[in-house]
């Protein structure tokens, strides 16, 4: 496979050549090399890299700025990749933003245990301005945001970067490690970062569409949170009761069976104004804690969620996204819960066919960004479309 001689998007989808992708296994040598001979010729204003947790990441990105013609490269780790195949593991996803239809700014953000959240405002704003500036025949904007997964700070910093971002949809993922949780990995050019985060502006002569979707219904069964460690996120009680033996009671289910797949099949759910939003669980701690992947607090609400049927779901409202044209890719984060769901029910090569069928890209995250909020259990992205130049 490795062998094989690269095709530019447009060949390989038959559609005007918007982003470009490419893929290969995460073993072997000159990785950043070999993805740039298949992504094809720039000039690329961003390349953004999604590398199996299996990955050499430093090997990957140490020449990865030169090996994709300067362009900025901003990768991370995963929790699985969204590739040619649809759900994919072991693999390393390229997406390539030609210069021909894109625009971009890099901003990195450090120690985000202590933002210092006007500086960060200041940055954004300036950045912005000046990508207006640069390219003004751009007509579309939106930021993508990569974070790592295991910072615990997923929610300040959306809600800064959003202070600073004016009209501009914000999306992104939180960096993963398979089902690991030991460590997530981001790099911008070659300089690897941990409590980190990378943001692209990017602005774009195709029309773009920002969406997050998910499948969840609200139950009648509630729980509230009796006892919390917010800066953690960990749930001590569930209805002044242990927190994981009470939610496994109100599952019928043996506290101690329970798994990231009880999780992904038994989620809850948090009321924030007129939606309902996913608060997953990560696993249960050594204290029977329960390890949330968003923000938990006392008094907090929750709510078990039923499934509606996940491939259906997925069809239905990635076809929406095609109401006046398909789009010509889809850059997506897909919350590993997702992954962890279609398989348990046997809907994993039918998640996978689908994801194909839309072109979707990108990885399975630890948790999904969309404007000011951080959640989980989502598919969030962004759905380019062909300029208008190439109709």
């Amino acid at each position: 496979m490795d062998g094989a001689q690269p095709r530019s998007a447009r060949e390989e989808t038959g559609t005007p050549s918007t982003l470009r992708v490419a893929q290969v296994s995460c073993t072997g040598p000159d990785r950043a090399g070999t993805l740039a001979m298949r992504l094809g010729p720039g000039p690329y204003a961003l390349v953004c890299l999604f590398a199996s947790p299996d990955a050499d990441f430093s090997g990957l990105t140490r020449n990865s700025h030169r090996a994709f013609g300067g362009a900025d490269v901003l990768a991370c780790t995963t929790a699985g990749e969204l590739g040619k195949d649809g759900y994919e593991d072991g693999q390393i996803i390229a997406i390539g933003f030609p210069e021909t239809h894109f625009s971009a700014n890099t901003i990195v953000i450090d120690d985000l245990a202590n933002l210092d959240e006007q500086a960060l405002i200041d940055r954004l704003i300036q950045s912005r301005m000046e990508l207006n500036q640069r390219a003004p025949e751009m007509p579309s904007e939106f930021a993508f945001l990569m974070v790592d997964g295991l910072s615990l700070k997923e929610e300040h910093l959306t809600s800064v970067l959003t202070s600073g971002l004016g009209p501009a949809p914000l999306f992104g993922g939180s960096a993963g490690d398979g089902e690991n949780f030991h460590a997530t990995w981001l790099s911008r050019n070659g300089t690897i970062r941990q409590n980190a985060a990378l943001l692209a502006l990017v602005r774009s002569r195709c029309p773009v569409r920002v969406f997050s979707l998910d499948h969840m219904v609200p139950s009648e069964t509630r729980m509230v949170v009796t006892a919390a460690d917010p800066d953690r996120r960990l749930v001590q009680e569930l209805n002044a009761e242990p927190a994981a033996k009470e939610y496994a009671r109100l599952l019928g289910k043996d506290p101690d069976q329970l798994s990231p797949f009880t999780f992904a099949a038994h989620p809850v759910v948090v009321r924030l104004g007129d939606s309902h939003h996913v608060r997953s669980i990560q696993r249960v701690d050594e204290n029977g804690d329960l390890v949330f992947f968003s923000a938990i607090d006392e008094g907090m609400v929750l709510s078990l969620a039923n499934h509606s049927d996940i491939a259906d779901h997925l069809e239905n409202r990635l076809a929406a996204l095609s109401a006046d044209g398909p789009p010509d890719h889809i850059l997506a984060c897909d919350c590993l819960l997702r992954r962890i769901e279609s398989t348990q029910h046997q809907k994993g090569r039918e998640v996978s066919d689908i994801l194909v069928r839309h072109k979707v890209f990108g990885f399975s995250t630890y948790g999904e960004q969309i404007g000011a909020l951080h959640v989980n259990q989502t598919l969030t992205g962004v759905a380019f479309y062909p300029p208008v130049e190439d109709d």
